[in-house]
């Protein structure tokens, strides 16, 4: 094989398939839809997890436990790596956080753990911090300034109470 035949009997601009166009077309008649059913009707849809005459996969796999979608995800992490990661004096908020590659996960709010060193100054913007980071950023001349978290379902209900 040569280069120049590398795309040889390759239609980029194929004309589109003109179907119902009568019997000698191989699409004529039933249009390519076979004969009878759902599929040759017009507006047909299938639901994505439809699996025919079986059991759909999401009714036949087990389900364990209990799991709270309104939970709070809260995610750890060492003051030590943020002192690594970050410049002195910088502004560090749980989206620098996430940005840097730092936690990997999705979260709510992320806690500052006090475990590794702080040579640096540091200005903390965070939901949660332990008293032992805190201490740390602060020996340094860093700030600690905590933002309100994201609200809870019971929160969200108590405060619609108190507004009316």
């Amino acid at each position: 094989m040569n280069l120049e035949e590398v795309n040889e009997g390759v239609e980029t601009n194929r004309a589109r398939k003109r179907i119902g166009r009568g019997v000698g077309s191989k699409t004529g008649k039933t249009s390519g839809r076979g004969r009878d059913g759902h599929k040759s009707r017009s507006g047909y849809s299938r639901h994505p997890m439809f699996s025919g005459s079986d059991t759909p996969i999401y009714m036949r796999t087990p389900k364990r436990g209990f799991n709270n979608r309104f939970a709070t995800e809260v995610v750890g992490i060492n003051i030590g790596a943020i002192n690594a990661a970050f410049e002195e004096g910088s502004e560090i908020t749980p989206a620098d956080v996430r940005h840097r590659g730092l936690v990997k996960v999705r979260f709510d709010e992320l806690k500052i753990l006090g475990d590794g060193e702080v040579t640096k100054k540091l200005n903390l913007v965070v939901t949660r911090i332990s008293q032992s980071a805190k201490a740390k950023v602060e020996a340094v001349g860093g700030t600690v300034k905590l933002i309100a978290a994201k609200r809870t379902p019971k929160q969200r209900v108590a405060d619609a109470k108190a507004k009316s």
